[in-house]
């Protein structure tokens, strides 16, 4: 069975104490880009910040801040967002600003695209009020433009007048970034066939739909100039640890707070492993026991071997070369505000 390469999906998690001290935002992204230097060490092949907004437990607010970050950080893996939510923003903003992560690390920017819109309502009413760029409907055309406006010689604007205007995201560019489709629907998947971009699967989030998007995606692919093939990868929800009790303990964390997600109960920084077994020992609530559960069997959870040949097997059973894992081992309540012990040892163990 092939290994398959490597990659992660950060979302910069949060967490709070027993004592009622939360992680501040500098000590989470302190953490999150010492894991970022430790992917890099370990030769994974990239690594990649979410966009969400206003959420207790996630501080991945702005991709191409930490990508930037990340880069200044690390020397041969490829930096990139999984990605932007571009209905939030300007197409024309979007391509600036990974034009100029292309130039500060030429050849090692991912620029990946997503339509969710990474918040609640009001929020996204928040992030979409200039009108224009919260326009979800022409989501494929704003896609084709940022590609073009990032090639280095630019886009035309045609006016109905006949004149033309020429647009460009960086006055001399060298190269562009790689464009990825991000979704966990039929839609994303076509979407990225018919303009012959690589497809993500957002598998971490809902692995419902896996076979058929992929099958969408395969089906219809249409060569680009940039792509002759489908290309695609898969995400994963990963806790590797040096026991399977330890990787048991350090999941549940984050199962509780998706738990809670799914149930659109209010959300709050991570617990501890220590909190968040005590409170799943107290909770009589048979829908959170349930939930728990039923993300259990689709994460991949337990000791480095284990979780390194189910991965392999996940892989090969969907006919991928590549998983990005998204580590969400949590923190034991002794463990620094400042460092991330069980994520880095996911990625240590895997690396293997």
């Amino acid at each position: 069975m092939t290994t398959p390469a490597l990659s992660v999906l950060d979302l910069v998690p949060v967490r709070a104490t027993s004592d009622g001290t939360v992680q501040t935002s500098a000590q989470a992204l302190t953490s999150s880009l010492s894991l970022a230097q430790r992917a890099d060490e370990l030769r994974l092949r990239r690594y990649w910040f979410a966009e969400h907004h206003n959420m207790p437990a996630v501080a991945s607010t702005s991709p191409p801040v930490l990508i930037a970050a990340a880069a200044a950080r690390t020397r041969r893996i490829r930096v990139g967002s999984g990605g932007v939510m571009l209905p939030n923003h300007a197409p024309l903003i979007v391509a600036e600003q990974f034009a100029a992560l292309e130039a500060l690390a030429p050849g090692r920017i991912d620029l990946g695209l997503g339509r969710a819109p990474g918040s609640d309502p009001v929020i996204t009413q928040l992030l979409r009020s200039s009108g224009a760029a919260g326009d979800v409907e022409r989501f494929p055309q704003h896609v084709q433009d940022i590609a073009l406006m990032l090639q280095p010689d630019g886009a035309t604007v045609q006016f109905t007048s006949g004149g033309q205007y020429q647009v460009r995201s960086t006055p001399s560019a060298t190269g562009a970034p790689q464009i990825w489709m991000l979704g966990s629907s039929d839609y994303s998947a076509q979407l990225a066939a018919v303009h012959g971009l690589p497809y993500v699967f957002a598998n971490h989030f809902s692995g419902h739909g896996l076979e058929r998007a992929l099958d969408l995606y395969r089906s219809g692919f249409q060569p680009s100039e940039t792509l002759a093939e489908p290309r695609t990868f898969l995400t994963a929800n990963v806790v590797a640890a040096d026991t399977a009790e330890e990787a048991d303990d350090r999941a549940l964390p984050q199962l509780r707070m998706m738990a809670r997600l799914q149930q659109n109960k209010p959300l709050t920084a991570l617990q501890t492993v220590e909190q968040a077994k005590t409170g799943l020992a107290a909770d009589a609530d048979p829908a959170e026991h349930s939930l728990i559960a039923a993300m259990r069997q689709r994460w991949f959870i337990g000791d480095g071997p284990s979780v390194a040949s189910d991965l392999s097997a996940f892989a090969a059973r969907h006919g991928v070369d590549e998983i990005m894992l998204s580590p969400v081992a949590g923190a034991y309540e002794a463990e620094p505000l400042d460092e991330t012990p069980g994520r880095i040892r996911t990625l240590e163990l895997l690396a293997r």
